[in-house]
Order: C-alpha cells, then structure tokens, then sequence
C-alpha cells in the first residue's frame, strides 16, 4: 500500500512548493511514498528535496513534449496499478487539478479537490477536508474507493518534511508508455515576465490592477519586478481590457500563486483575484483607497498613487544596487 503524488518542478528544476504541500499530504495515505515527474531534464536537483519529504521511489517519465494532460493522467493510472497504490495526489494547481480530472475520467474514480487535510479511515476510505467557494467554506467528505484521487490546495497545506529522510530509487518510465494518441493535445509553457520565471513558481510577484491605468503603465511594474528578481503578474480587469495574457492574470480563473512577497499595485482585491494570492507569505498593497479589500488584507499597505510609489522604489532599489 502506498501513495504516489504527481510532482511539479521549479524553473530550475528543483522541487515547486506546491509539489512540497501535496507530498506532505500524501505521506499519511499509504505504507509508502512514491513520486512521478514528468520531464526530459535531469532529475539530479529533485532528488534531495524527495528524500527529504520521505519519498521512496521516484517514477521519471520522459517523452510527453510538453505539458500533455491526458498522457500524464494515462501513466499515472498505469503507474498507480504497478505500485498498489491507495491514493493518487496532486498539488491544486492548474496542471494537478486538470491531470487528476483526467485521470479520474479515465478509471472511473471520484476526486476531491483542494484538499487541506486527509486521512486513512479504519475502514481503508480517505476522509478529506477540502475548500469550497474559494475557500470561504470547508467541506468534510469521505472518498470511498479503491483508489482516492485529490489534489492539495495550494495556500492551506504547510509543507513539512519527513522526520527522517527515506532512500530514494529512482525509475525511469519508457517514452512509448506516454500513448501517441494522447500526446495529440499538449502544450508548451514559456516562462511569463522577465527573469526567466513562470508566474507559478516566481518567489516574488509585483501585481497590477486597473490603478494601473494602461496597458503603457506597466513598463515600471516590470521594472520593479525585473529589480527584485520576480514577475509580473494582472488582476483579471486587466485581461478583460486586453492590456495583458491571461497567462498572467493572478486569481480564482487564473493563476495560484505561492511567493515569498506579493505586491499588489492597484488592485481593489475582490475574492476570486485574493482567492489566487492568498498563498502569499507576506502581501504588500499600494493604493489610493485605504478601505481597498486588498489594502485591508494585506500585511504592509501604502496609502498612495502607484505611479509616484513604484518609481520611487525603483530608483531607491537603483541606488541601493549602485552603493553595493
């Protein structure tokens, strides 16, 4: 009896704090800990930081291309019957709730999303308890089945290691166990901003709202974000005007985010964008409304005009990086 958990990586390869919270999920579903990554890159980085979370064994499938949702979803179903395994996790983002929706499609099998705590039952059933409505509401629930699928949310799982570090086996899964009528549908993600970073994965997000003002108006947000080393990230007002992708919209129907420091420039806070920010360590806000929901929920707010704050950032962190 063990546990696999679909694993997500940094963009330099390294082990997505997302991925960290569903292991530490995972780990009390079964005897055993497995983990599977998708990806043609070196797995050498990963490896330390599996151990350090009590994985065992290390499936490495190669091949997809790409984010491949239905041919993850097919390995894994494959990859959960060669291990026995009692449960199949996934961080609760976009790529681990879709995967996980396929794979349930594909065997048949419920899936609980959004998880904030699981457990085994005497039984053998996975009780969970799981966000609903954004988080605003907490659901208890019981999967009855011979194979619980759940993904963990993204904000409400502290990641903990393992008291002590497992010896990991790593396995490599062959090319042509990834079905080519599956990889007909896959995608390539580019990395969204400067820096080279995906807005998932950035450890720092400078956010911009319709305080912004123009699509032209964010030419100081990437600066900010170019000098603290992170990326740009949208409130969904500014999608719907055109003056950024969707790929870079932060929210409910966008993009869960996890750094270190979200600053959010403008942007009023309604619930589905701070249902995407929430996993933030530390919010700063900057607005003109001080009764701005955001301003109200975030750690530090500025009472003031982005356009006059955000430059003047810029040009204190321009000195301080001339100075050292």
């Amino acid at each position: 009896m063990t546990a696999l958990c679909l694993v997500e990586t940094q963009d330099d390869g390294g082990l997505a704090e997302t991925s960290a919270r569903a292991l530490t999920l995972a780990r009390d579903l079964g005897a055993g800990l497995g983990a599977v990554v998708f990806t043609d890159r070196s797995v050498e980085s990963l490896t330390p930081a599996l151990a350090a979370y009590g994985v065992t064994s290390l499936y490495v499938a190669a091949g997809s291309d790409g984010y491949a949702p239905q041919a993850w979803a097919r390995a894994l179903a494959d990859l959960s019957a060669l291990a026995g395994a009692t449960a199949v996790v996934a961080a609760g983002t976009e790529h681990g709730n879709e995967v996980l929706a396929h794979l349930g499609a594909i065997t048949g099998l419920p899936m609980a999303a959004n998880c904030v705590a699981a457990g085994l039952s005497t039984d053998g059933s996975v009780t969970v308890t799981r966000q609903r409505w954004a988080g605003l509401l907490l659901e208890d629930a019981v999967l009855d089945a011979p194979v619980a699928l759940l993904t963990a949310a993204t904000d409400a799982v502290t990641p903990v290691p393992a008291a002590v570090a497992a010896e990991l086996q790593v396995s490599q899964v062959a090319a042509q166990a990834l079905s080519p009528p599956d990889l007909v549908v896959r995608a390539q993600q580019s990395a969204v901003g400067g820096g080279g970073q995906s807005l998932a994965t950035a450890r720092v997000v400078v956010g911009g709202g319709r305080g912004v003002g123009s699509a032209d108006g964010f030419a100081p947000l990437e600066e900010l974000a170019a000098l603290l080393g992170g990326v740009v990230g949208v409130s969904r007002v500014v999608t719907s005007e055109g003056w950024r992708p969707h790929t870079m919209q932060v929210g409910q129907t966008g993009t869960k985010i996890t750094p270190d420091l979200y600053l959010a420039c403008g942007i009023s806070g309604a619930i589905q964008h701070f249902a995407g920010c929430a996993g933030a360590k530390h919010i700063i806000a900057i607005n003109t409304d001080p009764a701005a929901p955001m301003m109200t929920r975030a750690d530090y707010a500025v009472v003031g005009d982005l356009h006059e704050v955000v430059p003047a950032l810029v040009k204190a962190l321009r000195e301080r990086g001339s100075a050292g």
